[in-house]
């Protein structure tokens, strides 16, 4: 695995912006994270239910752009011969677990799985 780059998709809505009405508030400790990652060497694509423009235009709106490779709209169906529970290599982290991560404690979250 670790000569593999390291790939990171991350959502927007309640990832890295929250919405209060009209009202976008960005979520700091994610923002950062995400530029951590990048740092670090991840690879990162971002993704939303919203579309691939969506994605686009709210990494634009919080100066995180350059983070990301791609955009991308979040899938609808995954075709594969493994469900994704029994993917290897893949760990889910909920926003409020970002901080104090890293990709290496990542990749042993991964190992330990």
């Amino acid at each position: 695995m670790s000569k593999l780059p390291f790939i990171i998709y991350v959502d927007v809505d309640d990832t890295f912006v929250r919405s209060h009405g009209t009202k976008r508030i960005p979520i700091p400790i994610v923002i950062e994270h995400i530029k951590s990652l990048k740092a670090q060497g991840a690879t990162l694509y971002c993704w939303s239910s919203g579309g691939s423009e969506y994605a686009k235009n709210s990494a634009v709106e919080f100066g995180i752009l350059e983070c990301f490779e791609s955009f991308l709209p979040k899938p609808m169906v995954i075709l594969d011969d493994v469900e994704l529970s029994n993917w290897r290599n893949l760990i889910e982290i909920h926003p409020n677990e970002c901080p104090n991560n890293t990709i290496e404690s990542y990749k042993k979250k991964i190992s330990e799985s």
